[in-house]
């Protein structure tokens, strides 16, 4: 069992279950654009990402030049298409998530929310779970706090030093994405974890390299200490 004193996790796909309708909405204003694309690319390539890194990303892996061009157009597309989404959205967390955020809020654990989402999108999908800081959450860090998306580490770095934690061996970082895992080995985490609720297939994730992919967040408490 491991000694944390920081989790970090993943927004959807993660501890939020929303039916990737993020991505699905990526899919549908990229193909409004006039392209064709299907959800499981976008998920390959977009995964985890700043959304408007996510679209420049598709669109380079598709083959097309005057990526910025196009992508500003698309990500208009996308903020519409996703606002009309949201309004009639429903959310819930995955099972057992809110049992496994009750053990470790009874610890001195603190945890950390992070997200390619901008704030805006993050905070209304959180509630709409209905969850609070300083209930479920002890801080918040998205894609409007940093230049730099995954997988650089910026993210994680932010919510250390906001949580004051110093030793990144001390840190766990769950992800249901590739980049979700580069994230965490980008900033040293003493752990990195898979979860297959979300973007990728446990063989996506494994391809990564983390130290465990669970089929379930809950699964957390065989690998850390909740004392």
């Amino acid at each position: 069992m491991r000694k944390i004193e920081l989790l970090i996790f993943d927004m959807a796909g993660t501890v939020v279950n929303e039916d990737n309708v993020v991505y699905k909405t990526l899919e549908k204003a990229i193909n409004r654009y006039g392209y064709e694309v299907d959800l499981d690319f976008v998920l390959e390539h977009g995964a985890g990402k700043e959304k408007y890194q996510a679209i420049k990303d598709i669109l380079g892996k598709m083959g097309y030049d005057e990526i910025e061009e196009r992508a500003d157009v698309i990500f208009e597309i996308f903020q519409k298409f996703l606002k009309e989404a949201y309004d009639s959205l429903t959310v819930t967390s995955f099972e057992g998530v809110e049992e496994l955020i009750s053990l470790i809020w009874a610890t001195n654990i603190k945890i950390a929310l992070n997200t390619g989402y901008d704030k805006v999108t993050a905070k209304k999908l959180l509630q709409k779970m209905n969850w609070k800081i300083g209930v479920h959450y002890d801080l918040l860090v998205t894609a409007d706090d940093t230049k730099n998306g995954r997988p650089h580490p910026d993210m994680i770095l932010i919510a250390m030093e906001r949580l004051g934690v110093t030793d990144p061996s001390k840190v766990l970082k769950a992800g249901d994405s590739i980049i979700d895992i580069q994230e965490g080995k980008n900033a040293n985490a003493g752990l990195t974890i898979g979860v297959t609720t979300g973007a990728h297939t446990r063989e996506q994730l494994m391809s990564a390299n983390p130290d465990y992919v669970f089929d379930s967040l809950f699964e957390l408490t065989k690998v850390i200490e909740l004392k």
